[in-house]
Parts: structure tokens; C-alpha cells; sequence
């Protein structure tokens, strides 16, 4: 990077920020992730350089989702123990601290940190969320948590989840999310169980129009009762669609690295985020899975506005409404974006 770019990314890391979509199994070190193994005795290489090709995103490989996706298939083997998740965790929300994000919504697959050891659903909330509540106050920085289904899980591991969540919204779970294989999986099948999670006071924000038609976006807001949208990027292949989401202010969760990473859209400087803008769509910023992308949100306000242009206004008009957009109480969430106003000079 030059000396240009380095000062650059340098002003945008003293930006405060507000991140609404980032995944936590995402956000795995590599030197955690080789820490563990070793613990755990889980064969992987032991090289740096190796087992990022198997974690994250190369320049050389094809964008696919496809490719995307797979990284999960190794990253999934190291949720091994209480004191891995624990560390997971906590690393992902200082690793946010560092980079002057603010206020995180960090969302995270129950079933997927289960998996590995056969761990009781119960425990991982427990552990994740005592976790987060312990660096948050650490380092310095407001945190909730989403509770994430995949599209390929049965309705009834999904229905679990939400009864899990549900019991948890005094500890700093907000919400519930629909993620995974958009291309392949439909979301009918998860209907009730976004209902029941509406129901008990659960927040709905919903993986749609990413690998899937601007349809998928009318489907999350009108069947999925979603308040968010994560990444959308294809509802402005419907103007019918667009003008919806216009009009119920429908906040947008977009991620521009992992959009043109995991093949959404054809070359960076393709991607529809000034568009989306020009249509009046409340479009946020955020970085989905850092680790895998090998980026920080600093880094997206960087690409923003140096390689697609946005004006530094209009992005921070963006992590305003950021703020403004988040599952916090009514109460909490004016004192987040007064204090936003505040150190962004507005």
C-alpha cells in the first residue's frame, strides 16, 4: 500500500463507526485458529500461508460463492472447547475496538459453534454471550448479539434457536437472522419460526437479494417480517421492489468487499452502492466476515470512497444511519446516535 493509501486508510480508521453485520464465525485470527489446533490436536497446516488459502479469500482464486462459502467448512473445526468460543469472541469484538467501532452487532450460528463437540445449544448462548458482555466492557464498546439460522438447517434446529434467543434478550441477544446458501435454499420454510421470533420481541434482519433475485427481498420484508436487509444489492433489479424498501426505510446491511468476493457482483468498481444511493435506499456499511475477507471497516470506508467514489458526507451520513438503524431500545438507541452526531462533527 502506498504512503498515500496508508494516510488515507489512516483517517478512516479515526472515523467513529457503527457496525450492523458481521458474522462472528467470520472473524477468526490465523494465529487463534493454529493455537487451537494445536491444543486440539485438529490437523490443518501448520504454515501461515497454507491455512489462509483454506480460510480466506485469495486474489488468485475464482469469486464465487461457492469458494466463499467453503471457508466455513475449515473454520467450522475449531470451536472445540468453552475456552475457544471464549476466545473467539472476545478477539472479535477487540479487533473491532481497535479499529473505533463504536457499537457491534455481532452475529453468530448457534448450531454451526455447537457442531464440532456436540455442545448443548443453551451453552453455546451462554458462552458467547457471557463472552461478549465481558469484552465489551473491556474494551470499551457497546455489543449485542443475533442469533443466525442457515436456509440449509431444518425448520426445527431454526425453531430451537429462537426459543433459546427468546430467553436470552435480557442478556444482549437483539435479534434473528436468516443467513446461508440463498442460491440454492429457499426461506418459506422458516415463516413461523420468524413469526414466534417477531412474537417474543426478537428483531428480524435477513440475508436477501445477495445470491438471489430482488424477489428475495420482498419475501424477507413481507413474509419474514425483516426490519434489516442483509446485503440487497440485487433489489435494484425490480424497480417495484426498490421503491418498497424506499419506502418502509428499510436499512441495508451491504458489505462491498464480500459482495464482489463472494461473485454477487462482477468487479469491485461494479458494485451497486452509488446506485443504491441515488435511489434513495438506506444503504450501511459494514465488512460480513473480516477474517475471511482480509479486511476491517475502515478498510470498506476506504473502497467506498476512494475506488467507488462516495463523498466522505454521504458516508458519514451512512454510519449515522447506521445508528439510527440499530436493534437497540428506543432510549439507547438516541444517546448511540446523539453520540455518533456528536464525533462526527454533524
Amino acid at each position: 500500500m502506498s504512503d498515500r493509501a496508508t494516510a488515507r486508510l489512516t483517517n478512516y480508521r479515526a472515523l467513529p463507526k457503527v457496525e450492523l453485520h458481521r458474522h462472528l464465525e467470520g472473524t477468526l485470527r490465523l494465529d487463534t485458529m493454529l493455537d487451537i489446533a494445536r491444543q486440539h490436536g485438529i490437523t490443518i497446516p501448520e504454515d501461515v500461508l497454507r491455512l489462509s488459502n483454506l480460510v480466506q479469500m485469495q486474489e488468485e482464486e475464482k469469486y464465487s460463492f461457492q469458494n466463499f462459502l467453503s471457508k466455513f467448512n475449515t473454520l467450522r473445526l475449531f470451536y472445540r472447547s468453552p475456552e475457544a468460543i471464549h476466545r473467539i469472541t472476545r478477539e472479535a469484538i477487540e479487533d473491532a475496538a481497535k479499529d473505533n467501532v463504536r457499537y457491534l452487532e455481532l452475529r453468530f450460528t448457534p448450531v454451526a459453534l455447537s457442531r464440532a463437540e456436540r455442545f448443548p445449544l443453551h451453552d453455546v448462548f451462554d458462552w458467547v454471550l457471557t463472552s461478549a458482555r465481558d469484552a465489551a466492557k473491556e474494551f470499551g464498546i457497546i455489543v449485542r448479539l443475533i442469533a443466525s439460522v442457515n436456509r440449509h438447517e431444518s425448520k426445527e434446529l431454526a425453531e430451537q434457536v429462537a426459543w433459546v434467543a427468546a430467553e436470552n434478550q435480557e442478556r444482549g441477544l437483539i435479534g434473528m437472522d436468516l443467513a446461508g446458501n440463498e442460491a440454492e435454499f429457499k426461506s418459506e420454510p422458516f415463516y413461523g419460526v420468524f413469526k414466534e421470533a417477531r412474537q417474543a420481541g426478537l428483531r428480524i434482519t435477513i440475508h436477501a437479494g445477495e445470491w438471489g433475485p430482488a424477489a428475495n427481498v420482498k419475501e424477507a420484508i413481507e413474509e419474514l417480517g425483516a426490519e434489516r436487509i442483509g446485503h440487497g444489492v440485487r433489489v435494484l433489479e425490480d424497480d417495484y421492489i426498490t421503491r418498497l424498501a424506499r419506502e418502509r426505510g428499510m436499512a441495508f446491511e451491504v458489505c462491498v468487499t464480500s459482495n464482489f468476493q463472494s461473485g454477487v457482483v462482477p468487479a469491485l468498481e461494479a458494485h451497486p452502492l452509488n446506485q443504491m444511493l441515488d435511489r434513495g435506499l438506506n444503504v450501511t456499511l459494514n465488512t460480513d466476515d473480516p477474517s475471511i475477507s482480509r479486511i476491517t471497516l475502515s478498510h470498506e470506508y476506504h473502497v467506498a470512497c476512494d475506488d467507488l467514489g462516495v463523498p466522505m458526507n454521504t458516508l458519514k451520513e451512512r454510519i449515522l444511519a447506521a445508528a439510527q438503524a440499530a436493534f437497540l431500545p428506543e432510549k439507547e438507541r438516541g444517546e448511540l446516535v446523539s453520540q455518533v452526531k456528536k464525533d462526527l462533527k454533524f
